[in-house]
This record gives C-alpha cells, structure tokens and sequence, in this order.
C-alpha cells in the first residue's frame, strides 16, 4: 500500500526512449510508477525531451530530483548524484538533450521558481544511438538507480515530516504565556 505524504516532492524523468541510454529517466520513471514503495503523494513526471515546457511541473515544488542520462565520462552505467551547487557544470553539454535540464533550471531560477531542494541522478550512457532497448550495462544500473530515487525521496519525506512537526510544536506555543 503507497503511502500519503504531504509536500510537493515531483520526481522528473528525462530522456527520449527512441535513443537507447537517453531513455532511461524515463524507464526510471515507469519502474517508479509500479514500485509500491513509491509514496503515492510523490508526483512521478516523464519530462521526455520537453524542456521548458517541463517549467510548469516543477513550478514551485519544494523538492526535485530528476532522474537522467549524464555524460561525465565514466565506464556506461556509472552513476553520478549531484546537488544544486554543483551542477553549473551541466551547461557545457553533459546532458544528451538539445533543450533540458540545464535550460530548465535556468528558466527556474530567472522566474524566481528554484525548488529549495534539488538532486540530479544521472547514469552514464553506452549509447544514445537510435534504438528503443538500453544498452545491458545500463539496464543492468536501472534497479539501483530507482533504489536511489527512492531513498532519495524518503530522506526528504523525513525531513519534510520533522519540519511539519517543528511548525505544529511552534504553533501550539502560540499565545501561551508562562503563569507567574
């Protein structure tokens, strides 16, 4: 049974299914989708190669993290997670996208919309050849990249629930004084 949770984590998979290794934030996307243990308040997008057109499901959500193939030059299947500080480096092209999540988070932050928690998942492809199948060493990397997804989500489903309790403990404070 999928749980419900309050807070607007969007889980954003990119990636065009007719390239190979370029599909497999998508592919990400529908494991996750059948996953139980996937929150059912966790918004699940398959951003596709829509770019910002993408601006619209991450608009002022409070955690992000998307799920992707990143050329970082490694052995195909590695893995990289990056925070919001350290992805300036993606402007250069690391991402196979013409338009994407570089564009995106630009768009984001010149609207003032920058989601206070960002992730970046990415695998690196074999191939993104035209080809609907991931090549085997990134299909062998899918399972763990939707285990890190979903770890991913549950730190911050945690840390969403200690900041609700830290408001409601604040909000009961109100308006009482100490009795002299």
């Amino acid at each position: 049974m999928k749980r419900q949770v309050s807070g607007s984590i969007i889980v954003l998979g990119l990636g065009n299914l007719l390239k190979s290794d370029d599909g497999i934030g998508i592919r990400a996307i529908q494991h996750l989708q059948q996953d139980a243990r996937t929150p059912s308040a966790v918004r699940l997008v398959d951003g596709g190669t829509l770019g910002l057109e993408l601006l619209q499901y991450a608009w002022n959500c409070t955690h992000l993290l998307v799920l992707d193939a990143v050329d970082f030059d490694d052995v195909p299947g590695a893995m990289v997670s990056l925070e919001a500080a350290s992805l300036g480096w993606l402007k250069g092209g690391a991402m196979v996208h013409d338009l994407g999540f570089a564009d995106l988070l630009a768009a984001m932050k010149l609207v003032g919309s920058e989601p206070p928690a960002l992730k970046l998942i990415g695998v690196q492809p074999a191939s993104t050849e035209l080809g609907t199948e991931l090549s085997s060493q990134v299909e062998q990397a899918l399972p763990h990249l939707v285990d890190l997804a979903l770890a991913q989500i549950e730190e911050w489903l945690r840390e969403i629930a200690r900041h609700h309790a830290t408001e409601t403990t604040d909000d009961d404070d109100e308006g009482v004084q100490p009795c002299a």
